[in-house]
């Protein structure tokens, strides 16, 4: 594919077949590279019971070489980007000596320095208020994860105002919450640095939450655990989803939702969405001794009366036209985990089902598990695809990387891990092993029309250093961590191709995917 810029061998040939004439069309099946995060969370302790936390990334996910000195790009007349002519000390990318600060619209699309949460803790006799841009977390992570692992690129962050009380006999916890997930048109009046404010109110997400649940605090579910006693925790999350009206109008006709737009304009987008979602979410853990059993399952539920994003769609509902499609997505994800050998030998296994949708099959794509920009549904008026978090991570290729995410889909994890090497310093040494078995809801769904997607194989070796004061319990990372992994995915007929499809193509098959990864991380 591509110009003939390769000699044999970097076409994958032989050397021995290169022309004396001319180059080979070069071909790669590889995808290299290295990225690094420095991420901080500042704590400012004002008092014993008022606190300001936060997040900054920075350098957040950058390439290695992403940002070499001699590249600069600026908006372009045809409403993109375009790449700045290089200075005469690096003309050329083979000349290039030193990086650049990753800077938004000038040689990058993120900055270097990113403040991604900040908001506040106050502590009362009635309970505890939470207001600010804070992390949104809720048990298994499959629905709501915040997305703050050490190796984590995906968050769950809303704005939120939230108060929590309890009953501590009984280990209960009751909280409310007013969540601002979309405002919608958001703009200014007046000079510069005038404080943005919400230009329209019926195009506002609005979100509403309830938490129940009742919960050991570690410190006592340590000593029962000891005393060889049961310890049972579960709750239950429940969110509100509403809205009215929506822009999701993209492109150059959405006026009312681009920056800067004129305010007279702010009608010219809208369309009527009229969306009512109920999202439970039960959560459960079952501990005992050294074995552990955890559940979450949640659905989405309810309807949305049109799901175009064409302005002014009055004629979907004065016509015979039925627009209104309802959800119906269900998902669960299940851990079991016993300890053996002084917790340093762990056996795992984890099952979870997404709901899929038989009803989206497009012969115009390759398969629906996957939705491309701006993708809809057919054929039917109920949206079922259930999606977890991309956060909740069970494999290496497949899920976390060929499709995304759990989506459409279940599986079967068993896992092993073990210390060769423990001290009560915190440094350790050791490795793992697994394999996840993957196939699909709902066959139409996939690009092979079956149901198995794929066989993971993936081990792994890791080191904890002793330094630093977090790594003091044997349990938790601290100092110095590195990982190397390897994994290899054998592809099923669910990711191959169709009968007719194959033969056009010449029968091509579908290969086996292999993934190296080394990880080198520093907690503090």
């Amino acid at each position: 594919v591509g110009p003939a810029l390769c000699t044999g061998d970097e076409a994958g040939r032989s050397s021995s077949d290169d022309p004396s004439d001319g180059l080979y069309a070069c071909g790669n099946k590889t995808q290299s590279g290295a990225n690094l995060r420095f991420r901080l969370n500042p704590e400012l302790h004002v008092s014993d019971n008022l606190r300001v936390l936060s997040q900054i990334d920075l350098l957040d996910n950058v390439v290695f070489g992403s940002t070499p000195a001699g590249y600069r790009f600026a908006p372009s007349d045809g409403g993109n980007y375009e790449v700045l002519q290089r200075s005469g000390y690096y003309q050329y990318g083979f000349q290039e000596d030193t990086l650049s600060p990753p800077t938004s619209g000038v040689n990058s699309l993120q900055d270097s320095i990113v403040v991604k949460r900040a908001w506040a803790e106050y502590t009362t006799p009635l309970g505890e208020l939470r207001f600010g841009r804070m992390p949104n977390h809720w048990g298994l992570g499959i629905v709501a994860n915040a997305g703050d692992g050490y190796d984590d690129d995906y968050q769950s962050t809303i704005d939120r105002l939230m108060f929590s009380s309890g009953i501590k006999p009984l280990d209960l916890v009751i909280a409310g919450m007013w969540d601002f997930p979309n405002e919608g048109v958001v703009g200014t009046y007046g000079p510069p640095g005038s404080q943005p404010h919400d230009l329209a109110q019926l195009d506002d997400v609005d979100q509403w939450g309830l938490i129940i649940m009742r919960r050991k605090s570690p410190e006592l579910t340590k000593q029962v655990l000891s005393q060889g006693s049961l310890v049972f925790n579960a709750g239950t999350y429940v969110t509100l989803r509403k809205q009215l009206l929506a822009n999701d109008q993209s492109g150059d006709g959405s006026s009312a939702n681009a920056p800067g737009s004129d305010p007279d304009d702010l009608g010219n987008g809208f369309s009527r969405r009229a969306a009512t979602v109920w999202v439970p979410d039960l959560w459960m853990q079952l501990l005992y001794k050294q074995f552990r059993f955890e559940l979450e399952a949640a659905a989405v539920l309810g309807s949305v009366e049109s799901l175009t994003t064409q302005p002014d769609n009055q004629g979907d509902f004065t016509s015979a036209q039925d627009p209104e499609r309802k959800l119906r997505q269900y998902g669960i994800a299940t851990e079991l985990e016993q300890t053996f050998v002084e917790d340093r030998l762990h056996l795992n296994f984890n099952f979870g089902w997404a709901s899929g949708d038989p009803d989206t099959y497009d012969p115009g794509q390759a398969g629906n598990l996957v939705p491309g920009p701006n993708s809809r549904q057919i054929n039917d008026n109920t949206l079922s695809t259930f999606r977890f978090h991309p956060a909740y991570r069970i494999d290496m290729i497949l899920h976390r990387y060929l499709l995304g995410r759990v989506q459409g889909t279940y599986y079967f994890n068993p896992d092993i891990s073990y210390d060769f090497m423990r001290e009560a310093s915190g440094q350790r040494l050791g490795g793992a092993a697994g394999a996840v078995w993957s196939r699909a809801s709902e066959f139409v769904q996939t690009p092979g029309h079956e149901r198995d997607l794929g066989l993971e194989l993936h081990a792994g070796l890791y080191f904890q250093s002793k330094d630093g004061a977090l790594n003091d319990k044997p349990g938790q990372m601290g100092g110095f961590f590195s990982n190397l992994q390897y994994a290899v995915l054998f592809p099923f007929s669910g990711l191959g191709y169709q009968d007719v499809e194959s033969r056009n193509l010449g029968n091509p098959g579908v290969s086996a995917a292999h993934l190296f990864r080394l990880y080198l991380g520093v907690t503090f």
